[in-house]
């Protein structure tokens, strides 16, 4: 993946803005809080780091290509960072960010979430209409 296609993936998640900020990466907010940051260096290799579960963070943490992201993980949180392919494919890496936005979006007010664009918080919470009734089935 490239930081052009992270963006463009991250553009399409509901209710993100962007910024540019701490020494030039692009930092990806819900609601004001952020669930992914990226740059490329000089040879445009991609560094991505996002939320993740507890689970998810045992998982990837010695995990070929992804390690603790720096500063955030040495703080206790559980943030992951993807350097290269090599243990997450791009398809792998999209679930996770999808789950970061989401997980990110579920920490929000559900006043913040509404004003958000999604009164009954199914949208920005990474659920379609379907999921929603068959987890209520």
């Amino acid at each position: 993946m490239t930081l052009a296609e992270y963006n463009a993936f991250c553009t399409a998640l509901p209710a993100t803005s962007h910024v540019v900020q701490w020494g030039g990466a692009d930092v990806w907010k819900v609601g004001g809080k952020v669930f992914a940051l990226g740059r490329d260096d000089a040879e445009g290799t991609l560094f991505v780091s996002f939320k993740c579960s507890p689970l998810a963070y045992e998982m990837l943490r010695d995990a070929p290509g992804c390690r603790p992201a720096p500063y955030l993980a040495s703080r206790g949180m559980k943030w992951i960072q993807r350097f290269s392919d090599e243990g997450l494919p791009d398809d792998a890496f999209r679930d996770y960010l999808r789950e970061s936005h989401r997980l990110v979006a579920a920490g929000l007010t559900r006043k913040l979430r509404a004003e958000l664009g999604s009164a009954d918080n199914r949208v920005i919470l990474g659920r379609s209409e379907a999921q929603t009734r068959e987890s209520l089935d």
